[in-house]
């Protein structure tokens, strides 16, 4: 619903952060991995005034006009790619898609070659989706302008575990409740084994206080998984049981070979979220998928389209939100903003000085 309200000033303006950089002292969003909860907690802040003016008729800032980005994807992708597209053209930049498909790599370019490339045409920033876990890294270790992973192999995939944070915020806001992740459960449940998604949510949810529980196939369950501090389930039932918010991954078709499970029938009559299932976790519990969803797999129609539940559409207007969101932060070296040139403090000590 569109609304007329004002939107809120940024999260660097609150004064619940430090000042200017230190903020958010990263060159780039490379992963989840390294961020500190304030850091977390300030590029979801950032995000509100962008949710409140994608809302709104006109939704253009012309914050970044005359940047270049380019969006670089070596892997195929339609909600990732068109979100950052629409998101650095509503901040006024000028957007620049690459696909692998007609991108010289398919003529044997190394990597870094065409980092190396990518660099000489001083884009401002780059976002990067590639098949290869680490490839964002290295890429990013060769450029001079700062780089935002938008997934790279089984590794990370940050700006999707910062939208659904800022996605179950709204959801818990909207309806009265405090829009604190703290000691709220959250059952994630399919490819663990193989899910970018599974690994920046967890590193995401846990940072803000969640209790998170895994749940998978014992062939799709990595290894001393309780590292991360979650506790893991290969039964979906007893894994629902009290949940309050339910993410369901997408059963990767490429694994559906045997090798991992004997079949999506198999796997849906042991994973599947129906409606029978999910009566299981907490009166009010949320829905929540990466997509694109395989309906009928991994969740049913009537669970993914249930209105008040399923935050499923919800988390793709949050993607854009974060990402203008990050894209401007990004950019305010570049750009110099007062305060994002030389950070007067630093953020591990304004940590220690507040108990962040």
């Amino acid at each position: 619903m569109t609304t007329s309200a004002s939107p809120p000033p940024p999260a660097s303006q609150s004064g619940r952060y430090p000042p200017g950089a230190a903020a958010f002292p990263h060159q780039g969003l490379l992963g989840i991995a390294g961020l500190a909860p304030h850091e977390i907690l300030f590029l979801l802040d950032e995000a509100e005034q962008w949710v409140e003016l994608n809302r709104q008729p006109q939704k253009r800032d012309d914050r970044l006009a005359g940047l270049t980005i380019i969006n670089a994807f070596f892997e195929n992708s339609t909600r990732t790619l068109l979100s950052f597209e629409i998101a650095g053209k509503r901040l006024g930049a000028d957007v620049v898609n690459m696909h692998a498909a007609t991108s010289s790599v398919k003529k044997g370019e190394t990597l870094i070659d065409t980092a190396m490339t990518l660099n000489a045409m001083r884009a401002d920033a780059i976002v990067i989706r590639h098949a290869s876990s680490g490839a964002v890294r290295l890429i990013a270790g060769k450029v001079d302008c700062p780089v935002l992973n938008a997934g790279d192999g089984q590794h990370e995939h940050p700006t999707q575990a910062l939208l659904d944070a800022l996605t179950i915020r709204h959801a818990l806001r909207e309806r009265g409740d405090s829009d604190s992740l703290v000691g709220l459960t959250v059952t994630i449940c399919g490819d663990i084994l193989h899910s970018r998604v599974a690994r920046s949510n967890i590193l995401s949810l846990t940072a803000l206080g969640a209790n998170v529980r895994v749940c998978a196939p014992p062939a799709l369950m990595p290894e001393g998984i309780e590292a991360m501090r979650v506790t893991p389930f290969h039964d979906f039932n007893a894994a629902l049981d009290g949940a309050d918010v339910v993410m369901m991954l997408r059963l990767q078709q490429e694994r559906m070979d045997g090798q991992f499970i004997p079949s999506p029938r198999e796997f849906r009559h042991l994973y599947g979220l129906t409606l029978d299932r999910l009566a299981r976790a907490k009166p009010g519990v949320l829905v929540m998928h990466p997509g694109p969803m395989n309906r009928g797999v991994e969740i049913d129609s009537n669970v993914a389209d249930l209105v008040g539940t399923s935050l499923i559409t919800r988390q793709v207007e949050m993607g854009v939100a974060i990402r203008m969101a990050c894209l401007d932060v990004l950019t305010r070296r570049a750009r110099k903003l007062p305060g994002w040139v030389g950070p007067e403090i630093s953020g591990e000590a304004w940590a220690r000085e507040t108990g962040a």
